[in-house]
């Protein structure tokens, strides 16, 4: 019952997601020249969001079609699971709509890295060496595997970690539009930290992947509002 709900709501945001990023990219031209560097990483951001939700929502709407969800399907003479490689597909790509994140937070403050910056960046580079180990399970039925809560604790840390940067800089300088941002990157980590720790025991948790998707949609539309259509002269932040 829970699967025939988050499918169609899983087809519907990728759609979304994916016209934002094409709005994104028809309209590009139109942005302003001094934002333009802030405009691109966010996205790159939003583009990795849809590759990496393409193959999830993808492989997980094949699975379903050939009622393999649970089996493997041969694949060039390799048997796959096709979920959980989608589930690896989101991962790689989630943390590197993180990394464009941080790149569009120094754009638009005009900042160097940093070290706060650059201590974000080794949190990524820790989280994909955890997920290139075997016992992560990538390639078994519903994946998961031991190391999933240790995987996310370093997303979990960059999502923390970006928030209060952007918070800080959008505070001071009086910036709506990342400020909500910000608060949209917290809202998404109060959603997805239970289910980290509480999934295995409470799979009904595993409810709140909705909203913090909801989140990444407004962000992106926030995103879009700002730089693509609304006019030159009359920005909505006060950057």
């Amino acid at each position: 019952m829970r699967a025939l709900f988050e499918m169609p709501f899983n087809v519907l945001y990728l759609i979304t997601i994916c016209c934002l990023v094409g709005a994104m990219w028809r309209r590009r031209r139109q942005v302003a020249g001094s934002d333009r560097r802030t405009a691109a990483f966010i996205l790159l951001a939003f583009l990795f969001l849809a590759i990496g939700d393409a193959a999830h929502v993808g492989f997980q709407v094949l699975a379903f079609a050939l009622n393999k969800t649970a089996e493997p399907v041969t694949i060039f003479g390799s048997n796959l699971f096709l979920v959980p490689l989608g589930g690896l597909a989101t991962a790689v790509t989630f943390t590197l709509f993180y990394g464009a994140m941080i790149l569009a937070w120094a754009a638009r403050y005009k900042k160097d890295i940093g070290i706060w910056g650059w201590a974000l960046f080794a949190l990524a580079v820790i989280r994909c060496f955890i997920m290139m180990h075997p016992e992560n399970g990538w390639n078994k039925s519903f994946g998961g595997g031991p190391l999933y809560i240790y995987r996310n604790i370093p997303l979990m840390l960059m999502q923390l970690g970006l928030a209060a940067l952007i918070l800080r800089d959008s505070l001071a300088a009086g910036d709506t539009l990342l400020r909500r941002i910000a608060i949209l990157i917290l809202v998404s980590f109060a959603c997805y930290a239970p289910v980290v720790f509480l999934f295995d025991r409470f799979p009904a948790v595993g409810m709140l992947m909705i909203p913090k998707t909801i989140c990444y949609v407004t962000m992106g539309i926030l995103a879009f509002r700002e730089f693509y259509i609304a006019p030159k002269t009359a920005p909505v932040s006060n950057v």
